[in-house]
């Protein structure tokens, strides 16, 4: 008997198969491309985020009104009666502040820190943990150097962490910390027995702590401010490895050129 499979309608199942199946692969069909869009949407979104924050952290950009921030006691190159001071938040193990140390700051030295019109003043922030704990290492050690040999020696050292590691958080091993300060003339027995006390543990912390305070939320951060009796500046942010034009636009400013 012909076509026994019936649907009430007297329509052929196999037809109307067809058509339910023709149904369901264009129903996959646009669940398919909205996810799909869904997920390009999401992607672009992260790309254009991640793009945002690169350029920020490399490029850096100026924000905000003075801030309140102070000198504490940590190590200043340039003379102690310069009319600007120039703070600078850094991480050893930070990228692009080696950046910084290799392209900007030697101009900035040049220009206005062994001209007598900036003194700069190196302050530690380690604000991403996967750089840890070499440069807290990294950060004690140097404070270690200027236990031993004053400012001097401890922007020696600071400037030998920068020229030897990779960064990252892995850029050096702890064992060349002590090699560094013989290289520079420290006695290595002295070095290490100061790194190994963790001398300089809350010297760090506090650092760490101020940077916050100020606002901090990445490296490297600096503050330009008129130099004070108290150590204690009104300071104009900058942050990131900007170029050296902005860094003098900033400098220049607070000398009043």
């Amino acid at each position: 008997m012909e076509n026994q499979y019936m649907q009430p309608q007297g329509q052929p199942l196999n037809k109307n198969l067809a058509v339910i199946c023709g149904t369901i692969i264009v129903i996959c069909i646009l669940i398919s491309g909205t996810i799909l869009l869904g997920k390009n949407s999401k992607n672009d979104n992260s790309a254009n985020q991640q793009n945002n924050n690169g350029n920020q952290q490399q490029n850096g950009n100026q924000k905000g009104g003075p801030v309140e921030v102070s000198m504490d006691d940590d190590a200043v190159l340039g003379s102690a009666n310069a009319p600007v001071t120039l703070i600078e938040f850094s991480d050893y193990e930070c990228p692009f502040c080696k950046r910084h140390f290799m392209e900007v700051y030697p101009q900035i030295k040049k220009d206005y820190i062994d001209t007598g019109k900036v003194k700069l003043v190196f302050r530690d922030f380690i604000a991403v943990q996967g750089h840890n704990p070499l440069a807290t290492s990294e950060a004690m050690a140097a404070e270690c150097a200027g236990d031993q040999g004053g400012d001097s020696a401890y922007f020696k050292y600071h400037d030998e962490i920068f020229k030897r590691t990779t960064s990252g958080g892995s850029g050096l091993s702890l064992s060349e910390l002590p090699n560094i300060a013989r290289s520079i003339g420290l006695n290595a027995a002295t070095f290490q027995n100061c790194l190994d006390s963790n001398k300089f543990k809350n010297e760090v912390s506090k650092d760490n702590a101020d940077a916050s305070k100020a606002g901090v939320s990445g490296t490297p951060s600096f503050f330009v401010g008129k130099s004070t009796n108290d150590g204690v500046i009104q300071g104009t942010i900058i942050v990131g490895a900007q170029p050296y034009s902005a860094f003098q636009a900033a400098l220049d400013q607070a000398l009043g050129n």
